[in-house]
């Protein structure tokens, strides 16, 4: 897959079947479309192209908004790849591109710059300044200017719209076996290996602590969580915990790790984990010895998880 930091980047060598969204989360509704696209494209023997947005839309037109992502750019662009997208471009999402109007986005964008074959887009859709013009208008673009337009049916689209909110809420309350489900795939983020405290070692439970790398991607509610990795190529297990450790009088959250059957040093290592499961919530223990007790047995709820799939 070829990725594109902008519009002005890209030059056409083919035609192109194209969609456009910010696709947070890259979930099976999503997939749907992008399936779509890529049987298109090979029918029409064109190459396929997504058009994202970075900043989310929504961060630059509610700057109050603060919107937390499913996607990092990083792992979008992972996801795209994986099912087989030819070409993304990432535009900088601005005043000024929002301002465009709706034949200035068909004629200099679709057309002049990506050599629009086909377009494939929700039937809901709106676009060009104060998004004035719909499918309707498109479709008459698209005659008067040579392209196809295929519309997703409003049954479709139900099913796109809702999954990025229904998955965010999910994960905003610590059920993340629904929010995989929606997601088609086990939630991920990566983020670098810090020094911490210490104090996992000095009870049989070393951790890693995880500082993430983008403060717009959004975290798990606070709770212990079953967890796994790839580190040098291989997977390894574990067990998370997201929250300030209240027994032994934390205050700031934290993102901790503890693997098992694994003792290599990972500081200043960027590692990727994957969230599978909620074991149960982040809770004050009367002591450091119930602490460990329950540690103990959130280690063999986890390992027989894994012993299961």
């Amino acid at each position: 897959m070829k990725i594109f930091s902008s519009i002005q980047e890209f030059s056409a060598t083919s035609g192109t079947v194209v969609t456009l969204g910010t696709f947070d989360g890259v979930h099976v509704g999503h997939r749907q479309i992008l399936h779509k696209l890529i049987a298109a494209s090979k029918v029409l023997k064109c190459e396929s192209l997504v058009l994202t947005f970075f900043p989310h839309p929504r961060m630059v037109l509610q700057q109050d908004v603060q919107i937390k992502l499913l996607n990092t750019i990083d792992e979008k662009s992972f996801l795209l790849e994986e099912i087989g997208i030819d070409n993304l471009v990432i535009h900088p999402f601005d005043a000024a591109f929002s301002k465009l109007t709706a034949e200035e986005f068909v004629k200099n964008i679709l057309v002049d710059k990506f050599n629009v074959k086909k377009i494939i887009i929700g039937y809901d859709h709106r676009f060009g300044i104060n998004r004035t013009a719909n499918i309707d208008d498109l479709i008459r673009f698209g005659e008067q200017y040579g392209f196809e337009v295929e519309q997703i049916s409003a049954q479709e689209i139900d099913a796109v719209s809702v999954s990025s909110t229904k998955i965010r809420n999910s994960l905003d309350a610590g059920n993340v076996a629904l929010a995989n489900q929606y997601l088609g795939y086990s939630y991920f983020f990566s983020g670098i290996v810090t020094e911490g405290k210490k104090l996992g070692r000095t009870i049989g439970f070393p951790t890693a602590n995880i500082q993430i790398d983008q403060p717009y991607k959004l975290i798990p509610k606070n709770g212990v969580y079953i967890v796994s990795a790839v580190i040098d190529h291989v997977t390894v297990y574990g067990m998370m915990n997201i929250g300030v450790n209240p027994t032994v009088g934390g205050t700031d959250k934290s993102i901790e790790i503890h693997f098992f059957d694994f003792n290599q040093d990972l500081y200043s290592r960027s590692v990727t984990v994957s969230v599978h499961e909620k074991i149960r919530e982040e809770q004050k223990f009367p002591s450091v010895e119930a602490l460990k007790q329950q540690l103990e047995k959130d280690k063999q709820t986890s390992l027989h998880y894994f012993t299961t799939l």
